[in-house]
């Protein structure tokens, strides 16, 4: 099954889902093997360390530090990563609230982390979506 490409399909079909979870972003040094045992959602590697998305609670009980606390929306529509426009129209939706949008794009969904303050506001914004069309 191929992921969805045209734009206003996705968005009036992506009904947003938000997890309860808190999340964190850590930069850290090492190798990814050094922090499997923290079971990452996420990870990428930079020049100035490796970033890993964790659930706050682990991070925490590791001693990580981090900035911040952030929840994610899942657009649990299949979206294709050749489709143009999502995470523009996502992030202008999210921006024009005032609600910073970090985006990880999956092989089948798209993921918004979102201050965890403002989560809901955000869920409440995304599926404004749904009911232009």
């Amino acid at each position: 099954m191929s992921g969805i490409t045209e734009l206003d399909e996705l968005l009036s079909s992506m009904e947003p889902k938000l997890l309860a979870q808190e999340f964190v972003f850590c930069s850290v040094s090492g190798t990814l093997a050094d922090y499997m045992s923290l079971s990452p959602l996420a990870t990428f590697t930079e020049q100035e360390g490796l970033t890993l998305v964790l659930e706050k609670s682990l991070a925490q009980g590791a001693g990580l530090k981090f900035e911040g606390s952030f929840r994610q929306i899942t657009l649990t529509v299949h979206s294709s990563l050749e489709a143009v426009g999502l995470t523009a129209a996502v992030s202008k939706k999210l921006a024009d609230k005032g609600i910073s949008a970090n985006v990880i794009a999956a092989y089948y969904h798209d993921h918004i982390f979102v201050q965890s303050a403002k989560a809901e506001e955000a869920l409440y914004a995304l599926t404004e979506f749904g009911d232009l069309h």
